[in-house]
């Protein structure tokens, strides 16, 4: 039976089951998929906040969404064209989230009776019509898979285990795709267990060819490339663009690259990718706690390496005193942050943007520090590469927030060569120009010390945590010196403005009735928001901070040309307490803290709700 071919402009489609079920794995395989036929891209993993969640529940369910199409895509989508649906606890926890007349595609063995009562479900929804208003496909994954391995010599619960290759393949054919980077990807990581190699290749083999041997589907769909700017692409998530970003600046100065880190979720990853680039002179050091982790990466940094340490959160808060005694010492280092819903341990796999107060303010003393913010996966390169940048020429500790949703979510990476990058200016000295004695925090014009190593001759100096006394470094208990060397820390951080880009509108004119005004992972949808009302005749505009602290020196200008500002966030309202405080404009927040992305839609709607009129 010949099938008809759909065009599509855009399709959002949710992979969601057991987390043993493979669904991670299954949205990377296609996203890579997607990547390589040159569609643009935004995808949004979503794990359980549960290690080994029990199976068949809602708290359980692991899902993947990609958002892919020929036209430009900001987000993950908002709602789903298809959803794939492997049990009961996958269908009741995102059914909320398919369009109406969506397509789902479910695996009716996960709806025997234990999975129904494991999700809450009291009525069988395939037996009703709770999905009357969708395209329900019933398939029996499970049998089927089970049938395509009848001869493969593996048990029934390792055979069950490629049933997530099965519904890829049937992605695949769905969306007239071929399955041949996947089967290499299968043959590269199963390389020296064959059977395991046969067993997921006729899986996916075996989900391509049901769609064409099946009458239930008499469509199949297509998405032309999107149009992109000329070059060589590649897909990429926000940890190893964190990690790639840091190799090349450690390359461009020409330094030893130390990362000292303790695992903790969603930065774990960074470490991972880190460890994998031994051959650029990267050292991975793991260690038994986070407060070992940062004084190790301090130890690096004052020995003359890129000091890096990294972590969420809670490793945020173990580190603080660690911190504190490098904004004292006046060393290089960066810790990244990549951010998760809390307090304490909170909901570890979920998104939140609620550390940045943490990050400005989290430390005892009055003790400043650069904050600077990633706003997509690529974007975590170039925020890494300036993080390296601004410690090494203004030696001082920097921290970069990206969050879950950054650190796991893929997008297409038009990466730089490295004769594009920016030079960074590494301040070490290594010989005296005159017969004075070494003055370790004697300044230059913009309030920055020297770089000097221990071990070189003439450039003996004290370290640790007592105040210094200006220029000489010396212990000082005098409250004058005090309040001398507390102004001018802080005064160093704030020159560093001077360096920075100004603020520069993303989407819109640079003057208007809204500025919709965002950091981080909020990017996405504002954009997505504002281009629509503007499409539909609105004065709306957006403007995305990176630089947090110090602020662009042109932002309260920016901000002053609108009637109106609103600042979405991921938390309870924090950069509107850093706007509202700093400049005294009277921001309106708009704050989501549900572990989930702000959708375009919630977006556009608040908007709307305080769009002056007249």
């Amino acid at each position: 039976m010949s099938k008809i071919i759909e065009e599509k402009q855009n399709v959002v489609i949710k992979f969601a089951g057991d987390s043993g079920d493979g669904m991670q794995l299954v949205g990377t395989q296609f996203t890579n998929n997607t990547a390589s036929v040159g569609h643009d891209l935004g995808t949004f993993p979503d794990f359980p906040a549960e290690i080994r969640a029990p199976q068949g529940t809602i708290p359980g369910v692991s899902g993947f969404q990609i958002h892919f199409g020929s036209t430009e895509i900001y987000t993950p989508g908002d709602s789903c064209d298809v959803l794939v649906a492997m049990n009961a606890a996958a269908l009741k926890s995102n059914l909320f989230n398919v369009r109406k007349g969506g397509i789902i595609i479910l695996n009716t063995a996960g709806f025997d009776s234990r999975n129904l009562k494991l999700s809450g479900y009291e009525v069988n929804p395939l037996d009703d019509d709770q999905l009357s208003t969708y395209l329900v496909y019933k398939i029996d994954i499970t049998k089927l898979t089970r049938e395509a391995l009848l001869d493969v010599e593996m048990g029934v619960r390792d055979k069950d285990r490629s049933k997530n290759m099965f519904v890829l393949g049937f992605i695949y054919w769905l969306y007239n795709r071929e399955p041949k980077n996947t089967i290499q990807f299968i043959e590269r990581k199963f390389k020296n267990k064959e059977e395991v190699i046969e067993a997921n290749t006729r899986a996916l083999k075996a989900g391509y060819n049901y769609g064409d041997i099946t009458e239930a589907f008499s469509s199949r769909f297509k998405v032309k490339p999107a149009k992109m700017v000329p070059g060589t692409y590649r897909s990429i998530t926000g940890n190893p663009a964190l990690a790639l970003g840091l190799i090349a600046a450690a390359k461009k100065t020409g330094l030893q690259l130390f990362y000292g880190t303790y695992p903790i979720t969603p930065a774990s990853d960074v470490l991972h990718e880190l460890a994998k680039h031994k051959n650029f002179g990267v050292k991975t050091f793991q260690a038994e706690d986070e407060i070992a982790a940062v004084c190790s990466t301090i130890g690096a940094a004052f020995g003359g390496n890129l000091g890096i340490t990294g972590t969420s959160g809670p490793g945020v808060a173990l580190k603080a005193e660690a911190m504190g005694l490098a904004v004292m010492l006046e060393l290089p280092l960066v810790v990244l942050n990549v951010q998760r819903a809390g307090p304490s341990t909170g909901l570890p796999t979920k998104t939140e943007q609620s550390d940045l107060l943490q990050a400005v303010y989290g430390r005892n003393g009055e003790c400043p520090l650069p904050v600077i913010s990633a706003s997509t996966p690529s974007s975590c390169f170039d925020v890494a590469y300036q993080a390296v940048k601004i410690a090494i020429e203004h030696m001082t500790p920097v921290m970069v927030l990206t969050d879950g949703y950054i650190a796991n979510g893929a997008e297409p990476w038009r990466f730089p060569k490295s004769a594009d990058l920016q030079d960074i200016n590494v301040r070490i000295i290594k010989s005296k120009e005159s017969e004075e004695k070494f003055m370790p925090y004697l300044r230059d014009e913009n309030l920055v010390r020297q770089w000097a190593v221990p071990g070189t001759e003439g450039f003996e100096h004290r370290i640790g945590g007592l105040e210094k006394e200006e220029n000489t470094g010396n212990v000082s208990y005098d409250p004058e010196n005090h309040q001398k060397m507390v102004l001018t820390r802080e005064e160093k951080i704030e020159r560093i403005s001077d360096f920075i880009p100004e603020q520069s509108i993303d989407s819109g004119k640079d003057k208007g009735k809204v500025l919709v005004l965002g950091w981080g992972s909020t990017f996405g949808s504002i954009k997505s928001a504002v281009i629509e009302l503007i499409e539909e005749g609105f004065e709306v505009s957006h403007a995305h901070i990176m630089y947090i602290k110090p602020f662009p020196k042109n932002l309260k200008t920016l901000m002053n040309q609108f009637d109106k500002v609103l600042i979405p966030e991921i938390n309870n309202g924090q950069l509107i307490k850093l706007i509202r405080d700093k400049y005294l404009i009277d921001a309106v927040g708009f704050h989501k803290i549900k572990g989930t992305p702000i959708t375009k839609n919630e977006l556009k709607e608040e908007i709307l709700n305080i769009y002056p009129n007249g």
